[in-house]
């Protein structure tokens, strides 16, 4: 199932030992809500039981945790999301996955641990056609292209414009890298 993530209301403080202590403001991760009034969840490493209410209803469920840790470059968070089962290839509302917001904003060190993950999506696009290599050509993350391409992203995709990685390349580097991947033949 869908691992749904909460951002805890209260302190909560376990009477029994299958019950998980957490505070005001910790994440957790719901793995299952089957019984309405006690849920499983982990939290800082941690699993057991939560009270429903202490999250349910009021709490603010956090959509595309992955996204948003991949997106500001927090690197822990992004580990807990993934430690949590959160979906790596999973899409925000504009199409996008974690690793088109980890290469939109040159966060090389999140990369490499997207890369570690078995399932990964390179060549994903956006609602705009868009892939993870089109962000980095355009935000012009050269090391990040070699990245990209080193894995075997494609080159030959072409978004809504009609534009490839390469025609969005904002300087010379990454230019480079895709006109030689391309040369090479994809």
């Amino acid at each position: 199932g869908q691992v749904k993530v909460f951002r805890a209301l209260y302190t909560f403080e376990p009477r029994t030992p299958d019950e998980l202590y957490f505070e005001e403001g910790d994440i957790i991760y719901i793995s299952d809500m089957s019984d309405t009034n006690w849920w499983k969840g982990t939290c800082k490493g941690r699993t057991g039981l939560i009270p429903s209410n202490y999250v349910a209803e009021q709490a603010e469920s956090i959509d595309n945790p992955l996204h948003e840790a991949a997106k500001r470059g927090n690197l822990s968070w992004l580990r807990e999301c993934l430690d949590n089962r959160v979906g790596v290839n999973g899409l925000d509302k504009a199409g996008n996955t974690a690793l088109y917001w980890a290469c939109h904003g040159g966060h090389k060190d999140i990369v490499d641990v997207l890369f570690t993950q078995a399932n990964l999506e390179l060549n994903q696009q956006n609602k705009l056609g868009d892939t993870a290599l089109h962000a980095a050509a355009w935000k012009g993350y050269a090391d990040i292209v070699e990245m990209l391409l080193a894995k075997g992203a494609r080159t030959d995709l072409k978004n809504n414009e009609k534009k490839l990685a390469l025609d969005m390349a904002t300087n010379a580097a990454c230019a480079s890298l895709l006109k030689k991947k391309q040369s090479a033949g994809t």
